[in-house]
């Protein structure tokens, strides 16, 4: 019997992290709370996780710092922030670095649990079409060295204009490589081949 999907809680509130915790209980799933990114980093439960809910602004380092310290470490786990202080530069910063969802407190309940059902559906997709490291590296192959130099370049996040400037492409051909990419690669979003990249350990200079 398949075990059920594993929420990690990161919020400095104890009312908020016990609200959570119950609620995410009531519906199934298993959970872990902490006060702080620093305890959560020091865990070992984050390579199981299905979805991280993370409050943007803690004690130490923000959410946004750690989510770049998780990208750096190579693990892959959908975020859903959750904020009272959220603004527009903060969601779009979040959403560009790969964040599942943003929501503002208060949320309603349904609110952040359809958010933890789509985080957990696309992550169980995601390890479902990768399967294995080995799949990756195979896939990886069959790319071209130019193909495979264009995803190390804009996983890193360099615009298509930058890259044909490197390269000495133009942006068109930059454009159709990206494309044989994502089809070579199976990767349905941009956010797909950014965790590709980071599984394969790929880096641009």
């Amino acid at each position: 019997m398949t075990e059920s999907p594993i929420i990690l809680v990161v919020d400095d509130e104890p009312l908020i992290r016990q609200a959570l915790d119950t609620l995410l209980r009531s519906v199934g799933y298993r959970v872990r709370t902490f006060a702080t990114a620093l305890d959560l980093y020091e865990d070992d439960c984050l390579p199981e996780a299905s979805c991280l809910i993370l409050d943007i602004r803690l004690p130490f380092t923000s959410g946004l710092d750690f989510q770049q310290k998780l990208t750096d470490r190579g693990i892959v786990v959908p975020i859903i922030f959750v904020t009272a202080h959220g603004d527009i530069p903060m969601t779009v910063r979040a959403m560009k670095a790969g964040a599942a969802d943003f929501l503002s407190k208060p949320f309603r309940d349904q609110d952040i649990l359809d958010s933890v059902a789509s985080a957990v559906l696309k992550h169980q997709e995601f390890l479902g079409s990768s399967k294995t490291e080995a799949d990756l590296k195979s896939r990886y192959t069959q790319l071209s060295p130019r193909e495979q130099q264009i995803m190390a370049m804009a996983t890193a996040g360099l615009m298509n204009k930058q890259i044909a400037g490197e390269l000495g492409l133009s942006e068109i051909t930059v454009k159709i490589h990206r494309g044989k990419v994502s089809r070579k690669m199976s990767a349905k979003t941009f956010a797909d081949l950014v965790k590709m990249a980071e599984l394969l350990g790929l880096s641009h200079r």
